[in-house]
């Protein structure tokens, strides 16, 4: 996550320190770098250049108006998996006609939506759904772009909670029965059989899985260019990051540590799967959306306690699950570093926050400076999957956003007002 190091024991995000951004802007706060953003991007849109392909950024990772436009401007489509995503691709300059739509559960009135906008493509989810498009379509006298989501029944050796390519899994079509279902679909008139998808997990560290599923996939993918002329394989998304020791890796795409853990670099991923797919003759999608804002983003919060048990030491801030429920949610792991180093005696602790949760944990028993009150911590890789899951849980304002140009800062996102939380609510009529 190279755009955030230390000077002089200070953490800078590009030409900016980590502490000014968080005096001016307040905490619990995000930080985003345009550069990394930009970098991550384009290292992986570049492994691809032999193959015509589109990277679709899964908006779902970060859905922030600055991040989509500047993945906009870069060139990206999209991967949208509500209306409401959809609807903010556009609001930030994007393309309909650039994003594919998936999710298992999509509305009427989300393909509505997306018919009228000119969607690339829906990624189908089951044979119901195919129903559904097709119908929604001959009502609006349009042709609905569909690829059904195949599932490779490929086990993607990652957290349970994230893995979406077995038979156990609610997504997708079983890959024994997906011939079928495009021969049902190729006799409804108002469907375009348009592409194949499948997605098998998210942060795979490792190729075999991502290349498992590309050979399972690959003879389908000729069966139906030849019958129904199909443009696309979407191969969806999961490439990995590191989490553990983001900044003290050398490498500055970070993909090997300092323990000689070798990750699995974009390079690498596109050099296995090429030589399987290229001879398809198809264009190939990418879905990704950790790979491009994981490290790119972290958490700033403030020490408010430092509170002793005589068997336990808790760091008491003023994020919490509410801003980053990784932790909680996958028992994930984040780095956790001072902002400003300062020589201290480093203890087990556990890092919380103020919900009244037992789960409101960031880290348990490792081994930090032992801070002051007041003082600042950033917790790292937090740019993917923190502030699109927060939540005003104990009536908690949403965090203030931030992305960094070199010198430059913007608020992407104001602090939510705490009345903005109940702006909605009302008390009945016999309450008045």
């Amino acid at each position: 996550m190279h755009a955030f190091q230390f000077r002089q024991d200070r953490l800078y995000c590009e030409e900016l320190s980590v502490e000014s951004l968080a005096r001016r802007y307040g905490t619990p706060l995000y930080i985003y770098s345009q550069l990394t953003l930009t970098r991550n991007f384009r290292r992986l849109d570049e492994a691809w250049a032999s193959v015509r392909h589109l990277p679709c950024y899964a908006v779902k990772a970060n859905s922030n108006l600055a991040i989509l436009r500047l993945m906009a401007d870069l060139g990206s489509g999209f991967d949208v998996v509500s209306g409401g995503e959809l609807r903010r691709v556009m609001a930030a300059g994007g393309s309909a006609h650039r994003c594919v739509f998936a999710g298992v559960a999509k509305t009427e009135e989300e393909i509505g939506l997306a018919l009228r906008a000119g969607i690339h493509c829906f990624n189908i989810e089951s044979e119901a759904e195919l129903d559904r498009v097709d119908r929604l379509a001959g009502d609006l006298g349009l042709t609905a772009p569909v690829a059904v989501r195949v599932n490779p029944n490929i086990a993607a050796r990652t957290h349970a909670k994230i893995t979406t390519g077995t038979y156990e899994n609610k997504f997708g079509i079983a890959l024994d029965l997906a011939e079928s279902v495009y021969e049902r679909a190729a006799r409804k008139k108002n469907l375009w059989l348009r592409g194949l998808q499948m997605h098998i997990g998210s942060q795979l560290t490792q190729v075999k899985p991502f290349e498992d599923a590309a050979r399972r996939i690959a003879p389908l993918a000729a069966t139906l260019k030849r019958k129904y002329g199909i443009e696309f394989l979407d191969i969806g998304g999961g490439l990995g990051i590191v989490y553990q020791d983001a900044l003290a890796s050398g490498d500055p795409f970070w993909w090997q540590s300092p323990q000689g853990r070798r990750m699995l670099t974009p390079e690498q991923y596109a050099a296995r799967l090429l030589p399987i797919l290229e001879p398809l003759g198809l264009r190939i999608l990418l879905e990704p959306g950790r790979f491009i804002t994981g490290n790119a983003g972290i958490l700033v919060t403030k020490v408010e306690y430092v509170k002793r048990t005589g068997r336990k030491t808790f760091v008491i801030v003023d994020a919490a699950m509410t801003e980053l429920i990784r932790p909680a949610f996958y028992d994930a792991y984040h780095e956790i570093v001072p902002v400003v180093r300062r020589r201290r005696r480093v203890e087990p602790c556990d890092v919380v926050g103020g919900v009244c949760e037992s789960a409101d944990y960031f880290c348990k028993d490792r081994p930090l400076p032992i801070p002051q009150p007041d003082e600042l911590l950033a917790i790292l890789s937090a740019g993917a999957y923190g502030s699109v899951m927060a939540s005003n849980y104990n009536s908690r304002p949403l965090a203030a956003e931030v992305l960094v140009h070199g010198r430059r800062s913007a608020l992407v996102r104001r602090r939510q007002p705490v009345e903005a939380i109940w702006q909605w609510e009302n008390t009945a009529p016999w309450q008045d």
